[in-house]
C-alpha cells in the first residue's frame, strides 16, 4: 500500500514495516498503526510514521546505542498488552527531539517505545523513575549523517 509520509514523500509500505499500537501513543491515542521506516544513509535513526496522518511521524533511535547504563523493567500492563513471554521478542526505541545544531538533540528516556516482534504490537511505556530524563542529550555520540548500527 502507498501512503504519504512526513519525511519521505509518498512511499510503498510493506506489511513487515507495520506496527499496531493498540492504545495509540500518548497525545496521539487515535493513531494506532505506524510504519517503522529506515533513513537512507543513517542506520542510527528511523522514522515511526503514522499510517493515517502524514504529519504524525517521530524520529526514533535505539537508546542503548546512545546512553550508557540505560535499564528499566517492563511493567505488567505492557507485558500483558503486548503478550511478551520472553526478552528475545522485544526491542526498544526512544523518541528523538531534533535540534539545531544536531549535537543539542535529545532522546526521551522516560517514555520508551516497546516493540514485540512476534505480535507486531507496540506501546509507549511511561516510566515511573526520575533517574531518566524526557530530554537526555545525545551529544556527539552519533552524527546526523553517520551512526552506529
Amino acid at each position: 500500500m502507498n501512503i504519504q509520509t512526513k519525511f519521505h514523500g509518498e512511499l510503498e509500505i510493506h506489511p513487515d514495516q507495520l506496527w499496531d499500537f493498540p492504545k495509540g501513543i500518548p497525545g496521539f491515542e487515535d493513531e494506532n498503526q505506524f510504519a517503522l521506516l529506515s533513513i537512507e544513509g543513517n542506520s542510527a535513526f528511523q522514522v515511526l510514521q503514522s499510517m493515517t496522518t502524514p504529519e504524525v511521524a517521530f524520529i526514533v533511535a535505539n537508546p542503548y546505542n546512545l546512553v550508557e547504563n540505560y535499564s528499566f523493567d517492563i511493567d505488567e500492563p505492557t507485558i500483558d498488552l503486548l503478550n511478551i513471554e520472553k526478552e528475545e521478542v522485544v526491542f526498544v526505541l526512544g523518541v528523538i527531539s531534533l535540534k539545531d545544531p544536531f549535537e543539542t538533540s535529545t532522546i526521551n528516556l522516560q517514555a520508551p517505545l516497546i516493540f514485540q516482534t512476534n505480535t507486531k504490537k507496540a506501546k509507549q511505556m511511561i516510566l515511573n523513575d526520575n533517574k531518566f530524563s524526557l530530554r537526555h542529550p545525545i551529544g556527539n555520540q552519533v552524527t546526523a549523517t553517520e551512526g552506529k548500527a
